[in-house]
């Protein structure tokens, strides 16, 4: 008898990553449904910015060639939720954008209010992670009166 494991002939890591890209899924369509986030909920999600089906305006494109990281908080609008992606307007610099996600796209996603986060785990032929700037969503104006701002996150915490 031998103390190798067989190799499976089931592919149980990738069933795993679609049932946890399905959790981001659930709670966005939960957002939309209800119009809006409940409490102190907000999310960073980190996405392959070349990854087929995305969307993103060239400008960001450029600025992200690899990966990228956005904020559903304050000021998002048109989140639409579907079985295999997201879309949602947010603003940077000032200037409104339109971006379609691929849930397969989804590297991370984070829910800081109450320390929540899940981390998907790259495929062979998926680009490893790079350091990049936050995607800087614009910050809420004194017309917003929330006082929130965007932050930066750090990804290495333990989950």
């Amino acid at each position: 008898m031998t103390d190798e494991t067989p190799e499976s002939l089931i592919p149980y890591d990738e069933i795993v990553q679609e049932a946890l890209r399905d959790v981001v899924g659930r709670v966005l369509g939960e957002v939309e449904r209800s119009g809006g986030l409940p409490g102190a909920h907000h999310f960073y999600i980190s996405f392959r910015t070349r990854m087929p089906g995305v969307e993103i305006p060239k400008h960001l494109l450029e600025r992200f060639p690899e990966e990228m990281t956005i904020v559903i908080q304050h000021r998002f609008w048109d989140l639409k939720v579907g079985q295999d992606a997201f879309s949602v307007g947010l603003s940077f610099g000032g200037v409104p954008a339109s971006l379609r996600v691929p849930f397969a796209a989804v590297t991370d996603f984070v829910d800081p209010a109450v320390d929540f986060s899940l981390k998907f785990q790259a495929n062979a032929a998926d680009p490893v992670h790079e350091t990049h700037d936050q995607a800087e969503n614009d910050a809420p104006t004194a017309a917003d009166d929330d006082g929130s701002n965007v932050v930066s996150v750090d990804f290495t915490r333990k989950k």
